[in-house]
């Protein structure tokens, strides 16, 4: 998987690229579609990774103790489907696992998938059911389920339009038990959806247009579809995220809004998100792991400019195409089990 970058608003010095991070080219914008990018959003701050996977902070806890260790209030459990196809369950038990891991306490399942970009036969399928099993142990369906999917992002911008991708594809039919004055259904949940959009086009917070959403459908869950920020840029196209706790709308695109979660809803929260960029310092870091010096220097050079960038993949149409394929039909087969099975 090549990472290319493309700057705007602001060009690194060349030689601090060219001197330390060979494998990466520097582009121009040009006309048409651009396949590699990177964004830019205010920032700042200790050079660190940065990644909104809760295996990652475990990864990263092992390599700063010098190897895998167990954690007081963390429980990890590794479960098999097939040769493509890993779960890790991580469980956040108390306030010293929170503070470890900088994470709420609570459920994040990570699903890891070989053999997606490659169209390995059948992975798909197999994925979204994979999916569907994890999601069901966090929202398990009932004949009176009733849950409200929120697809957010941007979807002009490629790598944050998972949420609105895989919303388009999500099986609504809150419709019909209205139309029909149903209470409940044997095969299938009563499942609305919403795309909120991004708060520079609409005026209005995600936050409040959910809310306002929630007030009107009276869900028991809220299934939240976001894109992630990861550390490693294979699991850009290998990994989902499943978790209980909710979820920091435009968090993996470095622009935080207001907090999705169950004291802010009044509803159970699970998110389900997929990585599809990398910060650049991440990058800096991991390419200059023995020179930490230089990768400083070129922090505090991002930092008088003001500027934080995101990185994706030249792959990231494709994958979004794949994973909201993926995501879409692992939550129509956990909320509409008597019609996609």
């Amino acid at each position: 998987m090549k990472i290319h970058f493309v700057c705007k608003h602001v060009s690194l010095p060349r030689i601090l690229f060219s001197k330390y991070i060979i494998p990466l080219r520097i582009k121009e914008i040009g006309g048409g579609k651009i396949k590699g990018k990177i964004f830019f959003g205010k920032g700042g701050g200790k050079l660190k990774y940065r990644t909104d996977l809760a295996i990652e902070r475990k990864e990263i806890l092992d390599e700063e103790h010098g190897g895998k260790r167990e954690i007081d209030g963390i429980e990890l459990e590794k479960v098999t489907y097939d040769e493509d196809i890993e779960s890790t369950r991580i469980r956040i038990l108390n306030e010293e696992g929170e503070a470890q891991l900088e994470k709420p306490r609570g459920t994040y399942i990570t699903i890891e998938v070989e053999g997606i970009l490659e169209e390995k036969e059948g992975i798909k399928e197999r994925a979204a059911k994979a999916l569907a099993k994890e999601l069901s142990r966090l929202i398990p369906f009932h004949e009176h389920l009733k849950v409200l999917v929120a697809g957010l992002g941007n979807e002009k911008v490629t790598p944050d339009a998972l949420g609105p991708a895989t919303a388009s594809k999500v099986k609504v039919t809150r419709h019909f038990f209205l139309m029909y004055e149903a209470e409940g259904d044997e095969e299938l949940g009563c499942v609305s959806c919403i795309v909120p959009g991004v708060t520079g086009t609409t005026g209005i917070e995600t936050a409040e247009l959910i809310r306002g959403a929630v007030e009107l459908t009276q869900p028991e869950a809220v299934l939240v579809i976001d894109s992630l920020a990861a550390r490693n840029i294979e699991r850009v196209s290998t990994t989902i995220q499943i978790n209980d706790t909710g979820i920091d709308p435009g968090g993996g695109m470095g622009n935080l809004r207001t907090r999705l979660s169950e004291e802010t809803l009044g509803r159970k929260v699970v998110a389900v998100g997929v990585p599809t960029v990398i910060d650049s310092r991440t990058i800096i870091r991991e390419a200059l792991e023995d020179h930490s010096r230089e990768a400083e220097e070129i922090q505090r050079y991002l930092e008088e400019k003001g500027q934080d960038m995101i990185v994706t993949s030249t792959d990231i149409d494709q994958i979004i195409k794949d994973f909201s394929d993926i995501l879409a039909n692992g939550i129509n087969k956990t909320l509409h089990p008597g019609i996609y099975s």
